[in-house]
């Protein structure tokens, strides 16, 4: 069993953590929210009084926050006195789940590397639902080494863990898949707003879709339309699986990749707009499946 230092410990790090702890590991934890560090507590983890405190005697450091800059500062700190790098143990292992750009992935790995580190990028699928379920698929870039090292512990919070590439192409991958969960889930709202205007049922219009050429992940378990799937958010006045606003934060990094590496991306280019159109309307802080709201005319 290792000892683990987890770096935001809110929606989705605070499950991981669980999952961490029921699988015997040791887990010292840090965030900047009181209150997540004493969900956190009574879970099980020791709370740290700072990042350098978290990080000091770990195995092994994990990362699970917002985004590019928040990685940048908790790897790099101020000028690079005061973060991770540098007070972590030069054999600690480090990983950074969350969801960014590709740039900033390879220049805080490389930073890293140059400090004497094995570091990771292992993004995470499965939102809120499968952290907490011990579900998640894990997109790993980086070393096979630093993926070997590190795969018996993210198989404690995780189904799948897959070794993706090198640097960076952990992030490369979740972008990719995330570009084509957008599209899906908007596509399903169409067809549902659809196929309500022509008079069908949306059960019955379900029943098909579900075992034809139509059928998709997004609809059978993140299904638009209350009442057709039992677990859908939408059965939960959209309460999130996965947030729309870090859906639309998602397709803005594809897009953003499509441009770097100039490929043409039309749907992916509609979806981050028609996801930006929904935050706007007041719902970002729904599942993303609440496109079929901003469809339907209620939002």
């Amino acid at each position: 069993m290792a000892r683990i230092a987890f770096i935001g410990v809110g929606n989705m790090g605070l499950p991981m953590v669980r999952n961490l702890l029921a699988a015997g590991h040791e887990v010292r934890a840090c965030d900047i929210s009181p209150d997540a560090l004493a969900e956190a507590a009574k879970a099980g983890a020791t709370e740290a009084v700072s990042l350098a405190d978290s990080v000091t005697a770990a195995e092994m450091v994990v990362t699970m926050v917002p985004e590019g800059k928040h990685v940048r500062a908790v790897y790099l700190g101020d000028g690079g006195n005061d973060g991770i790098i540098g007070h972590a143990p030069r054999e600690a292992l480090l990983a950074d789940c969350s969801t960014i750009d590709i740039a900033t992935a390879r220049e805080v790995a490389a930073t890293a590397s140059e400090a004497g580190y094995e570091m990771i990028d292992a993004p995470v699928s499965g939102g809120v639902a499968g952290a907490a379920a011990g579900t998640l698929t894990f997109m790993v870039g980086g070393s096979e080494t630093g993926f070997e090292r590190a795969r018996p512990v993210l198989a404690a919070m995780g189904r799948n863990v897959a070794h993706v590439g090198g640097p960076g192409h952990g992030q490369a991958t979740k972008i990719c898949n995330n570009m084509m969960a957008g599209i899906a889930i908007i596509a399903a709202s169409e067809v549902f707003c659809l196929g309500e205007a022509l008079g069908l049922d949306a059960q019955k219009l379900y029943d098909v879709l579900s075992t034809s050429t139509g059928q998709t992940r997004m609809m059978d378990t993140m299904n638009p339309v209350p009442g057709i799937v039992a677990s859908a958010p939408s059965n939960r006045d959209y309460a999130p699986g996965f947030k729309a606003a870090l859906m639309a934060k998602d397709l803005g990094l594809a897009q953003s990749a499509a441009a770097d590496t100039g490929t043409s991306t039309p749907l992916g280019a509609d979806a981050a707009a028609l996801f930006r159109i929904l935050c706007r309307n007041g719902g970002g802080e729904l599942d993303c499946s609440a496109v079929y709201k901003l469809l339907h005319g209620d939002l």
